[in-house]
């Protein structure tokens, strides 16, 4: 049954209607005392005893909240996630209430997400070692000899422990706010350039094509961070895209934005005002489903149907990439509007937009 007095929006107001109800309690019992001839002594004590038992029942609204959020906190101390507290009430017991369940909820959400965080880096971890594990009990035993290719296996087990440690740590200093952007003036077809050189680096004989329009196009960002969000993209997109087809890099200016017109000597086009650049990163690989296009940026999530087998890294790229993205005041998404193959989308804003 709900509390007489939860309609009514303010505690003060509440208390107000107690006090009047206990005064005019008391003075309808002594008058029907006095009318009835009751003791004079004996009047003051039925009023009060009658006066309490009202504001007990009026006021059972006010406090039984407060009762449960004490009990409510000590259990959630002790880790159980799952306590709600009565959020019935208008007022600001009610607001308390409402807060403290908003809380618990956020609480159990946190715990749950370093639970898998937990998980999934003992997993990622454990494979690299587990692998590495084997083949240097191989080499001790003398099943196996140091050939190269053993070699080189074991390496590449080393570097993607390296990976995950700093992708972990890049992922939890953009979490913390802790990395401030280094804003610069950037050109944009140097900075795709660079990403393709290190991509063909990478993946020898791959086609890796750059496509920046205008020539001169420019923008205001970190060159380290964007570099690394560009770098990251392409690195999926030559993973998964078909080993005969090129991926495409491509850079202009963003046409949902405005872009200033002045252009200084010498500087080429510069994003100004509200402008911004919109980078493409294209391949010819299985594509992300509609359902997985909103996933991916997750962390540790891997979309089945564009990492087949064992393929693909931790599933930490994506995340790191929205994070810098998300700190330059930018979006980034998949390009819903393709058929085949996988096209991201990252729009930065001018420099005026993201963390100063």
């Amino acid at each position: 049954m709900r509390p007489p007095l939860d309609r009514f929006g303010s505690i003060k107001l509440k208390l107000g209607i107690a006090i009047v109800v206990a005064v005019g309690v008391s003075s309808v019992v002594s008058f029907v005392g006095f009318r009835t001839g009751v003791s004079i002594y004996l009047r003051p004590l039925i009023s009060a005893a009658i006066a309490l038992a009202l504001v007990q029942v009026l006021a059972r609204g006010m406090t039984s909240p407060l009762r449960e959020m004490a009990a409510a906190a000590r259990r959630i101390a002790d880790g159980d996630w799952s306590q709600r507290v009565t959020e019935t009430s208008a007022d600001e017991v009610g607001e308390l209430a409402r807060a403290f369940n908003a809380m618990a909820t956020e609480l159990a959400m946190v715990d749950r997400m370093r639970r898998d965080l937990v998980a999934n880096v003992s997993h990622e971890l454990r494979t690299p070692i587990s692998a590495l594990q084997a083949r240097l009990e191989n080499l001790v035993d003398g099943v196996e000899e140091a050939r190269p290719e053993l070699l080189r296996s074991m390496l590449d087990q080393t570097e993607r422990l390296g990976r995950l440690v700093t992708q972990l740590l890049d992922l939890s200093r953009l979490e913390s706010g802790v990395v401030p952007l280094r804003r610069e003036r950037l050109d944009a077809a140097s900075m795709l350039d660079a990403v393709a050189v290190e991509a063909r680096l990478h993946s020898p004989g791959r086609r890796v094509e750059v496509e920046v329009t205008p020539p001169d196009l420019q923008l205001v960002a970190d060159p380290d961070r964007a570099h690394q969000v560009l770098a990251n993209l392409t690195a999926n997109a030559l993973q998964f895209g078909p080993p005969g087809r090129p991926v495409r890099l491509t850079a202009s200016v963003d046409p949902a934005a405005g872009v200033g017109a002045g252009t200084a000597a010498g500087a080429g086009r510069q994003v100004g005002g509200g402008g911004g650049v919109v980078f493409t990163v294209s391949d010819e690989g299985p594509g992300v489903s509609e359902a997985d296009a909103d996933r991916i940026f997750e962390r540790f999530y891997r979309a089945d149907s564009a990492r087949p087998g064992s393929a693909g890294g931790a599933g930490l790229g994506l995340s790191i990439a929205r994070w810098i993205v998300d700190l330059h005041g930018g979006q980034i998404h998949v390009d819903p509007n393709r058929q085949t193959g996988c096209t991201m989308v990252v729009r930065l804003p001018s420099q005026n937009g993201g963390q100063p």
